[in-house]
């Protein structure tokens, strides 16, 4: 087959109305999409290979940093549970992220967070510094009981 043409299974334009319980949470390490450290956890919606789009949901334990990264494709993201702190803005349920291929980041969820996000472009791994996010000082409190114990200042 010509490398130029798309293969039928590469598109995925047909109507879906999914349910949240039907799509069981994934590794997010191991599902090879996003390149982050370990703890994230995906729903991959969609996924259309050949307009270089994925939508999905992505949750993020208490306590969780995404590094400064960028990647190839573009992100609009809306929180949907929980904090994401980023830019200096805490945002909260209804929220809105949009990102490119500049560098971003990095993200903190000082109580868990779980969002919808639209993954579009050459790529959505994530390409960040190792040594940089282990350097990384947090800076949001966290406000939950699972946000205080991911962060070890539970009084209980």
């Amino acid at each position: 087959m010509n490398a130029n043409v798309q293969s039928t299974s590469d598109y995925d334009h047909g109507f879906k109305a999914i349910h949240d319980h039907e799509l069981p949470w994934q590794d997010g390490a191991d599902n090879e999409l996003l390149s982050l450290p370990k703890g994230v956890e995906v729903k991959v919606l969609a996924h259309d290979k050949a307009m270089g789009r994925i939508d999905m949901k992505v949750r993020f334990p208490a306590g969780y940093v995404e590094p400064e990264h960028l990647h190839k494709s573009w992100h609009s993201i809306c929180v949907l549970k929980g904090r994401m702190c980023v830019a200096g803005k805490d945002l909260r349920p209804g929220d809105y992220v949009f990102g490119w291929d500049a560098l971003h980041g990095p993200y903190e969820y000082p109580d868990g967070c779980e969002v919808f996000v639209v993954f579009m472009g050459d790529g959505i791994q994530h390409q960040w510094d190792a040594d940089k996010h282990a350097a990384h000082a947090k800076s949001w409190t966290p406000e939950t009981d699972d946000g205080k114990a991911a962060a070890g200042t539970d009084p209980s």
